[in-house]
């Protein structure tokens, strides 16, 4: 590789790439050039990051697909980031080694050469009630009021005036505790970014934030009862092939809900678990894959929970499978809620009046990724 074909993200934003670098080439190949042509049609790329940088420059190759350009250009991984779960669920390893000037070269060789796969993408749409300030994360732009499906029930008022914000994740959408804990991670790290220089240390700093937001020690005055998600949020998904929404009960037990793509979730575990064929028919799931068009919808209770399942001594609370989820959240003791898609968190205000509507909706096409294994 020479230097002109490594793009420093602070610098090149991948947009910029995609529009102006592919742009040329499409521009010259058109214009006769067949060596520009072969290269827009062979190139490939790789992406040294954590999965939200993966997921930004997935993101911005998708609107290739929008704007009728093809072929996408299928994407590989150097993971530089902290949990990595695109990377792994890809075969491209949890970190990156020490010796990194061989590893890049082994790298290249496999990217060169290596067969490609689908990855399903998720657009996450949010409606809430205009007047608050939403401090969005990168994945979450302001965007045009939401046309919200008239069929389904809700239980709260709408608002006359929303704000709408969207967005797109490849792996998690979480609402709960779990967002918390990363939520207070990302603002110590804008903060003081000396103290988050690693894997290690992240992790180290993520477990200190479990212990002090209540996930593993409840507060003694607070009414653990009080604390479930099932106070703030109604849940209603379409199931695969099928039309119609179904409202699915919250265990009043679960204090974190995810909603997962892939198989790798908080840096390699699978809590979906792999599930006996017995208890699928029973439960109607089919096996879980990064391209089968559906979310696996699940709870932990309380941050004990989620290490045993962690561990895979207990399976997490299987709640659904979907191909489309509406969250309807209403406020009362709760004025907040924390969420997170792809370890980008946020504070999501609440009102006790006002309804606030999370969808989230399976993107037309699927990204290319390389397969590094």
């Amino acid at each position: 590789m020479g230097q002109e074909q490594v793009f420093d993200l602070k610098d090149v934003r991948p947009n910029d790439f995609v529009e102006y670098g592919l742009g040329c080439l499409e521009k010259f190949g058109a214009n006769g050039d067949n060596c520009a042509k072969e290269t827009r049609e062979r190139l490939r790329i790789v992406v040294a990051g954590g999965d939200g940088t993966v997921g930004w420059v997935l993101g911005c190759l998708g609107e290739l697909q929008k704007q009728g350009r093809s072929p996408i250009p299928p994407t590989a991984i150097i993971p530089l980031g902290t949990g990595n779960d695109l990377s792994r669920s890809f075969g491209w390893g949890g970190s990156f080694p020490f010796s990194w000037k061989a590893a890049i070269k082994r790298t290249l060789d496999k990217v060169t050469y290596a067969p490609t796969s689908r990855l399903d993408s998720w657009k996450l749409s949010i409606s809430m009630p205009s007047g608050e300030n939403l401090d969005t994360p990168h994945s979450l732009k302001q965007t045009e009021e939401v046309v919200l499906d008239q069929d389904l029930e809700i239980q709260g008022k709408l608002a006359e005036k929303v704000s709408c914000y969207q967005g797109v994740f490849y792996n998690y959408f979480s609402i709960g505790m779990d967002a918390q804990v990363a939520y207070g991670f990302h603002h110590l790290r804008n903060e003081k970014p000396y103290l988050a220089q690693g894997p290690i240390s992240n992790k180290i700093i993520y477990s200190g934030y479990s212990c002090k937001q209540g996930w593993f020690f409840t507060p003694c005055m607070s009414d653990p009862g009080l604390r479930g998600l099932k106070n703030i949020l109604r849940l209603h998904v379409k199931r695969l092939n099928s039309s119609e929404w179904e409202h699915v009960p919250i265990p009043s037990s679960v204090r974190s809900l995810v909603a997962l793509n892939l198989h790798s979730y908080a840096s390699g575990r699978n809590p979906w678990g792999k599930l006996k064929q017995e208890y699928m028919e029973k439960r109607g799931f089919i096996e879980a894959n990064a391209d089968d068009g559906v979310l696996e919808v699940f709870g932990f209770k309380h941050g004990w929970h989620a290490s045993f399942v962690m561990v895979e001594l207990i399976s997490a609370k299987h709640i659904a499978q979907a191909a489309a989820i509406r969250f309807e959240l209403r406020g009362g003791a709760w004025k907040k809620a924390y969420m997170q898609m792809d370890g980008e968190p946020w504070k999501q205000p609440l009102k006790n009046e006002f309804s606030t509507f999370v969808d989230i909706e399976r993107v037309p096409f699927r990204s290319v990724m390389i397969n590094g294994e």
